[in-house]
């Protein structure tokens, strides 16, 4: 199953008020009536007091010393990073302190399952650590999509694409509104609109972007989906399959690409008014702007005939 799959299915499956860990929950239904829309209403407002709790925790939570040999991955869970970014954690954490502790949940049997951190993780067992510093957090198993997509955002390096993916799954699994998602998250509401413009993409598109969610920005997202709501889905696929296959084309020449194609201007043909055999004047007309130009001994009337087609313009205004 692809990561984007994966995605989708995981917030298919998210519920905050079941208090159940172990039985999985189906999908909210959508608003069809009053009474379901104070239901849901109620809930995202119980939601937003627990991801306020959770964010609480997750930034007051002192960390600990954890063995890196009881730590468990959840498939489908760890953020995909470049290569040129897992080195460059690598040389990071080689050098420097864990500057932010990883997030876990606390197993039946003792060990842990990894909510947020797993590339820091799987750093320290390349270099030969047996601890890492973490942050176990008492939480819900229907709260720990959240605590992960939280922990990640904290994250400078977090890409628009999957801040999108983890905004998609809070909003599909639980009915919250785009200014709500943009409260939880500490950023504003157009910021947040404007990450939201992935969704506009064809699915094919959000399918590749996925394991490459760094070379796509949401500023170029925006753009390529008004291409797609103009009609143009075929550039965009076009560009984002060479965007992501090609290093050296950028996210401007990507941009660029969808847009429309230029229609060719019209050429005509110049007038040409002649003396018998011999050309007098040349008459072209461009982007509003009709010039005349005289030859040879003709230049010298130039002025005569600017006042006679001045005359005339008048003339025939004066007749409409």
């Amino acid at each position: 199953m692809s990561t984007a799959a994966k995605q989708k299915a995981k917030a298919a499956g998210i519920r905050l008020d079941d208090d159940s860990a172990d039985t999985p929950s189906e999908p909210v239904l959508p608003r069809t009536a009053p009474g379901q829309l104070i239901g849901l209403q109620g809930r995202v407002h119980s939601q937003q007091a627990e991801i306020d709790k959770l964010k609480r925790a997750l930034e007051q939570r002192a960390p600990g010393k954890l063995p890196l040999d009881k730590l468990h991955e959840i498939p489908g869970r760890r953020r995909k990073l470049a290569p040129a970014e897992y080195a460059e954690l690598k040389a990071n954490l080689t050098a420097y302190p864990l500057a932010q502790p990883i997030t876990v949940r606390e197993r039946h049997d003792g060990e842990y399952d990894i909510v947020a951190g797993h590339n820091r993780a799987s750093v320290y067992r390349e270099l030969g650590r047996t601890e890492i510093d973490g942050i176990v957090l008492d939480i819900d198993a229907s709260m720990v999509e959240y605590a992960a997509f939280f922990s990640n955002l904290l994250s400078p390096t977090l890409s628009d694409f999957e801040k999108f993916w983890g905004f998609k799954s809070l909003q599909d699994s639980t009915g919250i509104t785009k200014e709500d998602l943009a409260k939880a998250a500490g950023i504003s509401d157009s910021h947040v609109g404007r990450i939201m413009k992935f969704d506009l993409l064809p699915d094919e598109c959000k399918e590749l972007l996925s394991a490459r969610p760094e070379r796509l920005g949401s500023n170029a997202a925006e753009q390529m989906a008004k291409a797609v709501a103009e009609g143009r889905v075929d550039k965009v696929k076009a560009a984002i399959e060479r965007l992501l296959a090609d290093d050296t084309y950028t996210q401007a020449q990507a941009v660029a690409a969808t847009k429309p194609d230029r229609l060719p201007r019209e050429r005509h043909e110049p007038l040409v008014v002649k003396r018998g055999a011999k050309k007098v004047c040349q008459i072209s007309a461009r982007n509003g702007v009709v010039g005349v130009s005289f030859s040879g001994k003709a230049a010298d009337e130039a002025e005569h005939w600017a006042e006679r087609i001045h005359a005339f313009i008048e003339s025939e205004l004066e007749k409409q």
